[in-house]
């Protein structure tokens, strides 16, 4: 497995040309293994994505696999890459990003590969302004609070990270991956947190589809008045029936995360009654498209959430960014922290939490400057 570099004829006319694009494959272990309903994660095994002009600049994304979800693989991501993406787009103008976001269309799935694309073109044209792309997005705030997400551990190792975040890093809100069988762990694991948490800490719960619709109501049954402020993906959204049954009856808005990859699921979720709140991520939306969908959702009065596809810190400094640029997004606490689980990162200046926020960058573009050497220790292409 190779990473690609292709490369353009050169400059026409003047004007600042895509000229070869990059996808490096690249392994970092987690400290420990990260479960949940949909699968486990024991390295990050991405894709660095790179676009370089002919003037010099650079554009970068990561790209997270998640085979489980989305269908894509590191090798996948390269093939589209080499083979699809990057003949078409090599030659165009950066700024030309509705033509681009027209050359990945044609090519049915592969989000995360296209959201890479488009976050590096986001990058490259904030770079060539001398503009940070939050600013560019909208700008409205410089930080985002952040979340943590909580995994497949017993109920009391739970606690302790959860006492340890707040602790260490003045984080408040915590996402519980919920979606086991038999349903009285993921109660229990509820109760244990809320007792040992108290009430001035949020929790809410996402269950990767791993229970049905009616295992969801019984789990809001047996955990009211816990406090509970969202419930994730609790259900397959194929389950049209009993999932909507499950939103009409739930007392708390129910999140479309894996069912809402695209505007048009969002709309077909949120019209259907399939969801009434949307989880943006922007792995796999790119900004485009999550600005899209933040303008569905907004336009609807719909409440939406910044998600994590266990984000490295490129990653993340990508969610931190469109996520504090609107104030539709900044209002809840993004799901920002897992990188924390990394036995490493590939940025020069790592991402801080300081009580219970991360800052933007205010630097050109995105702000994620890779480290060279650790790029060269962990990619797996040479």
């Amino acid at each position: 497995m190779g990473g690609l570099v292709l490369r353009s004829s050169g400059r026409a006319g003047g004007e600042v040309k895509i000229e070869r694009i990059e996808a490096i494959p690249y392994s970092i272990p987690y400290t420990h293994p990260l479960r949940f309903a949909s699968g486990e994660v024991h390295a990050a095994e991405h894709v660095l994505v790179r676009i370089y002009t002919d003037n010099g600049l650079v554009g970068i994304a990561d790209t997270p696999p998640r085979p489980y979800t989305y269908g894509e693989t590191q090798e996948s991501i390269i093939s589209v890459m080499r083979d699809i993406f990057a003949p078409q787009l090599i030659g165009l103008d950066p700024l030309e990003r509705e033509k681009a976001q027209r050359v990945m269309s044609r090519t049915v799935n592969n989000p995360t590969a296209k959201g890479a694309v488009d976050i590096a073109l986001w990058d490259l044209i904030g770079k060539s302004l001398g503009a940070p792309v939050h600013k560019l997005l909208g700008g409205y705030a410089e930080q985002m609070r952040v979340s943590h997400m909580l995994g497949f551990r017993p109920a009391p190792e739970l606690l302790e990270e959860a006492l340890r975040f707040r602790e260490e890093y003045g984080v408040t809100t915590f996402k519980l991956k919920t979606g086991r069988r038999p349903l009285s762990l993921d109660i229990e694991a509820v109760r244990v947190l809320r007792e040992g948490l108290g009430e001035e800490s949020e929790i809410y719960l996402d269950a990767n589809r791993g229970w049905s619709a009616n295992e969801a109501l019984e789990v809001l049954r047996r955990t009211e008045g816990m406090g509970l402020s969202l419930l994730e993906e609790p259900c397959d959204a194929a389950e049209a029936m009993g999932r909507r049954r499950l939103v009409q009856l739930s007392p708390i808005p129910v999140v479309g995360d894996e069912s809402v990859p695209t505007p048009g699921d969002v709309a077909r979720e949120l019209l259907s009654g399939g969801c009434t709140a949307v989880c943006i991520k922007t792995a796999r939306s790119g900004f485009t498209q999550a600005k899209e969908i933040l303008a569905l959702c907004t336009g609807l009065g719909v409440d939406v959430t910044m998600g994590n596809q266990i984000d490295t810190q490129v990653g993340s400094l990508a969610t931190v960014t469109f996520g504090a640029a609107h104030e539709a997004t900044q209002r809840r606490a993004g799901e920002l922290s897992n990188f924390l689980d990394m036995a490493d990162d590939l940025l020069v200046e790592p991402i801080e939490i300081r009580d219970g926020v991360i800052r933007v960058r205010e630097g050109p573009g995105v702000g994620a400057e890779i480290d060279q050497g650790k790029l060269a220790h962990y990619r797996q292409d040479t």
